[in-house]
Parts: structure tokens; sequence; C-alpha cells
């Protein structure tokens, strides 16, 4: 029921940001078309409610233009195209949303998966909204058996194609990433918790890569040399939000980023092959030669 819910908030979002301005008639009309409504009109009182939780979940207002003749419309939307969850339930349930209203186009339309998201995202979303702790099971891959944890979610990211929730664990005090693909069984406890206002879930991941937080290794300026036009692709994708290009010749471009050269940006550097080349720092340098010349010794024969 809950997954249920969430999935017709962010229906109800995508149909009026699409439309800018927009009927309760008019939307109405629209969900009886969707599956989700199976044929049923959407009574009033629901569409208010719905509004309710939108706004208390994502912070997004849906207002009413009385004068104009009673149209919906969603306010302060230049903020949502400005990046964020607002933009990511736009860019991800958008085209859901059309394929539901035409079924023929659904085997022509080809997704990437993310199975993480379907089972559990929703009660860690709604416990981070109650501000309750959670307890689950827990599957390490360093470790044969799975240990049972209770935490604080604080906030939810997703990095490639996979959902990992951010939480302070109260036997470990301390904060811990938890894949969600890992996890066996959750449930959302009646234990209450203070969310710390210092924290900043933007800043914990601004001099990280992906998801891994390891302070373990300094904040570094890292220099890349990328070759065969993949700075375009660069250019078009950057790496980190501190990506600069520093140097464009008509064979190669340096970037440069400031960063924690964590494992995970190491394995993306590898990922484009001999497209780029690390520059510095020296370390880093010596640690990709490192995994070339194993990877060599593994194809050589």
């Amino acid at each position: 029921m809950a997954k249920d819910l969430f999935n017709r908030y962010i229906w109800l979002v995508d149909v009026i940001y699409r439309a800018k301005k927009i009927t309760f008639e008019e939307i109405n009309e629209r969900w009886v078309r969707t599956e989700m409504s199976e044929g049923e009109d959407l009574p009033l009182r629901t569409f208010h409610n719905w509004r309710k939780a939108i706004e208390e979940i994502f912070d997004i207002n849906i207002e009413c233009n009385k004068r104009g003749g009673y149209y919906y419309y969603i306010e302060n939307i230049e903020d949502m195209e400005k990046g964020g969850v607002r933009s990511w339930l736009l860019n991800t349930f958008a085209v859901n949303n059309l394929i539901n209203e035409s079924h023929h186009l659904k085997r022509r339309i080809l997704f990437e998966d993310i199975p993480s998201g379907r089972e559990f995202l929703t009660p860690i979303i709604e416990a981070m909204r109650d501000s309750r702790t959670i307890r689950f099971m827990y599957q390490s891959y360093w470790k044969d058996d799975p240990n049972e944890v209770e935490a604080e979610p604080y906030c939810v990211k997703v990095f490639k194609q996979r959902w990992y929730v951010v939480a302070y664990n109260r036997i470990k005090k301390g904060l811990r990433i938890y894949a969600l693909d890992r996890i066996k069984e959750l449930s959302v406890t009646e234990t209450m918790f203070k969310y710390p206002k210092e924290f900043d879930p933007q800043a914990y991941f601004d001099a990280s890569f992906g998801i891994i937080v390891d302070e373990n290794y300094d904040i570094e300026r890292v220099r890349i040399k990328v070759f065969n036009n993949q700075n375009k692709y660069l250019r078009a994708f950057p790496l980190h939000h501190t990506q600069k290009e520093i140097e464009e010749t008509e064979t190669y471009s340096v970037f440069e980023y400031v960063l924690r050269p964590t494992f995970d940006f190491l394995q993306e550097l590898l990922s484009h092959g001999g497209d780029i080349e690390v520059l510095s720092p020296g370390w880093l340098r010596e640690e990709i030669q490192a995994q070339v010349q194993q990877m060599y010794r593994f194809y050589k024969g």
C-alpha cells in the first residue's frame, strides 16, 4: 500500500508539472486513463490528501489559482528544475506515466533495473519522514552471516543503479552507509530519533566521487589527461562537481578535480581504459599503473 501511494504521489506531481496549470477535472480525466485508477474517479478529498503528503515528503507545493478558474500548479517550479530529489522524481517517473497511458509502447522502451529500491526504499523514506529508527538484517560482502542493525536513517542516495541509506548505527555509534540490495529484512520501529540539524547530506558527500566517504583519504587535487574525444563525454557528464578543464589541445584535454581519490573513483578511471591517463597525484598514478600491470599479467599468455 505504501509503495502504491508513493507512485501515485509522483504521478500527480508529474501530471501537474507537464501541464503547467491544470484543473481538477482534467487531472481526474488523466487519472481514469491510468492502470492505478482501475477505472474509478479520483475523489476530491483523496486529491487534497495527496497534495498534503507531497508537500510533507518532497517539499513540493501544489497551489491553486482560484482567480484563474481553479487551476492547480507547482509553486516555485524553477527550483525543481535545478536538480536534486525533485528533478530525479520527474526524470524517473515521467516516462513511466506516459507508458501507462500508452500500453502498446511498453515493449519498445527499455529501462535499467534498480532492484534494491523496490522493497525497502519506501519504508526507509517513511522512517526518515517520521524520525523513526529502522531495524534490518544486513549481509556484508565481507562476512559470512548477516548481522542485525538498528539505525537512524539520515538520507538516501542512488549511485550506479544502486540505492544506499546513510544512517547512524546506534550500536557502533557512528554513521554508516548501507546498500539496500544487501538488506534481507527491514522494519520501521516505534523508537524516535532527532535528526541532527548540523548534518548536511550534500556536504557529507561533497568530496566523494560516489558512495564511499573515507576520511583516511585526504582531499587532493587530481589531474587527468583525456584522449580520443573522450573529453566531449566528460564535458557533458562531469565525473565530479569540482571538474575543471584546465587545458585543451587538438589531441587531448586535461581535467582537474578536488576530491578524495577513493576506491570507487579509481575504478571509474580504470573503466575508461586507454582514453584516460592520470597525471597527479603520483601515488594514484602508481596505483593505476599497478592495476594495469596486473591486468596485463592476466592476458599476456
